[in-house]
This record gives structure tokens, sequence and C-alpha cells, in this order.
């Protein structure tokens, strides 16, 4: 399987598909429009190995939450996941099995590698 979860307003995620140029077999999910469930973030964890590795820290509700000087768990990564969209990290693209996460270059090169080969 292949998919993206991404923001469909974000300007990084934009660049970055643009950048991977997906084939048209890739399933793409606006995580705003249509949410994350539980099953998929389960999922995505699998592959992850943590909560912690999918929750993003730059989320504005991070700071207004002052979420930084909490001691969080995976189960609390997990919910606030749930939650709200805007603490998954982005994007998050899923290539048979293998899971990259994030926008940096590096990922993004090892993504853009992944999904050329399949």
């Amino acid at each position: 399987m292949q998919k993206i979860y991404h923001l469909s307003t974000c300007d990084t995620c934009k660049r970055i598909i643009k950048e991977l140029q997906p084939s048209n077999t890739v399933v793409f999910q606006d995580i705003k429009e249509q949410h994350i469930n539980a099953k998929q973030l389960e999922a995505l964890r699998e592959l992850s190995g943590s909560y912690q590795a999918l929750f993003s820290k730059r989320a504005r509700l991070y700071n207004e939450r002052a979420l930084k000087e909490q001691a969080l768990s995976e189960e609390n990564y997990k919910s606030l996941i749930l939650e709200h969209y805007t603490f998954l990290k982005r994007p998050v693209i899923v290539n048979s099995g293998q899971i990259f996460i994030g926008n940096s270059k590096k990922v993004v090169a090892q993504a853009k590698v992944s999904l050329q080969n399949k």
C-alpha cells in the first residue's frame, strides 16, 4: 500500500508531494478533512515504533497548552494525535511496509527513492 497523510493547506506538504511525484496509485488522506482514526494510527505506530515518533512538537496547540512542560506518555501522544490533526507530524508517507515521517530533507529523499522503486 502507498499512502500519504498530509494537510492540503500546508505549503510544506504541497512542496514535498510535488517533489515526490507520486504515482496515481498513491492514496492521499487530507488529515483535516478526514481525521486519522485509531486503527490507522495504530498501524502507523507499528511501522514507526512509537506514537512519539508521529507527534509534532511544532503544533501551535503544543505551545498553547504548555505540553513541553509535561512528561507525556505514549498514551498521551496517542490521545493528542487522535484529538486534533495538527499533532500528527506531516507528511507521513507509507510505502509497502516502510514509513517516512516529517519534512526533513533526509526523510523526503528516502521517501522519494522508495516511491520510485515501487
